[in-house]
């Protein structure tokens, strides 16, 4: 099978393209094959560092979710399984790869009417904005920050922050306030200008996806009662605002919003079965082949992608 191998730690070029033996399905695993590979923003700093939740001995095959359509399955298994659409995560690694074979009960189901590429797209990112906004719960009139609003899973609040009745501020970088706008903010901006944080506050919520400056700049616009929930650092560093900080403000932090597997299956299923209902759309904003893995590495880390960026693999 065609795969992507991460030989060692470093810049996107240690991503190359090569072969590795078909997988076959084991007891209780089914295998797919590949139509499309996710790519998070873990997964760059994973491949330059080793920093991340991913294990493995190099060289590996890096990658964490894919989609695509099952074609056999082990002992077990359900047979009625093959020919199914579903997505997947893979166990942390071997998701660069035109197929995977992985734990039969991992997989989702596709519902009609939803492509296998937005299906992908909202594999990891749906269930975590619906995490997110369940932690935070905003209510209607609310006000409500989303950083990084412009990326796969800020895309995601903005949208599902103002069907809650949420007033939405989405900032985001130059050239991709339109997008916001579109997805339903009330009030995009450019947090890369200096004195952003006057236009956008104060506010009740705020989604951190950024970290480092940013964040400490959202924090400051929280009002007493006030939640923050940061899940991401695209800036490469955690939010420093403390707890005793927090609670001298009046304000709740949340960190690392989580759950068990089977719940998180579920909260995917539920991602794709609102974006099948046209309640919630997925912004697929770049799509490369599997082969440039490197390059989709790398443009990410440009800060140059919108929404989702997807391996093409079929």
């Amino acid at each position: 099978m065609r795969v992507v191998w991460l030989t060692r730690f470093g810049d996107p070029s240690v991503l190359t393209p090569g072969e590795a033996p078909d997988p076959v399905p084991g007891p209780g695993q089914a295998l797919v094959e590949v139509a499309f590979a996710n790519i998070t923003f873990i997964e760059t700093m994973f491949r330059a560092t080793g920093f991340g939740p991913f294990q493995g001995a190099l060289p590996m095959v890096p990658g964490n979710g894919v989609g695509g359509v099952v074609t056999a399955v082990g002992a077990g298994v359900d047979p009625a399984l093959v020919g199914t659409r579903v997505v997947t995560s893979t166990g942390g690694s071997g998701g660069y790869a035109s197929q995977v074979a992985v734990d039969a009960t991992a997989l989702v189901p596709v519902p009609d009417g939803l492509g296998l590429a937005d299906a992908v797209a909202l594999l990891a990112d749906g269930r975590t904005a619906l995490l997110l906004l369940r932690a935070a719960a905003p209510g209607p009139g609310e006000r409500v920050l989303v950083e990084a609003a412009a990326g796969g899973v800020g895309t995601l609040l903005v949208q599902l922050a103002k069907a809650a009745g949420a007033t939405v501020v989405g900032a985001a970088g130059p050239g991709k306030l339109d997008l916001v706008r579109d997805l339903g903010a009330d009030r995009p901006v450019d947090y890369t200008v200096a004195g952003w944080a006057a236009t956008a506050g104060p506010v009740d919520v705020v989604f951190d996806g950024v970290g480092g400056a940013v964040a400490r700049q959202a924090f400051d616009l929280l009002e007493r009662g006030g939640r923050m929930v940061s899940y991401g650092l695209s800036s490469g560093a955690w939010s420093d605002v403390t707890d005793d900080e927090a609670a001298a403000r009046g304000v709740t932090l949340l960190r690392g919003v989580t759950g068990p597997p089977e719940e998180l299956r579920a909260l995917t299923a539920e991602a794709l079965a609102r974006a099948a209902a046209g309640e919630l759309r997925p912004v697929i904003g770049q799509r490369f082949p599997l082969e440039a893995a490197a390059d989709a590495h790398a443009a990410i880390e440009a800060r140059s992608t919108v929404g989702k960026t997807l391996l093409v693999v079929a």
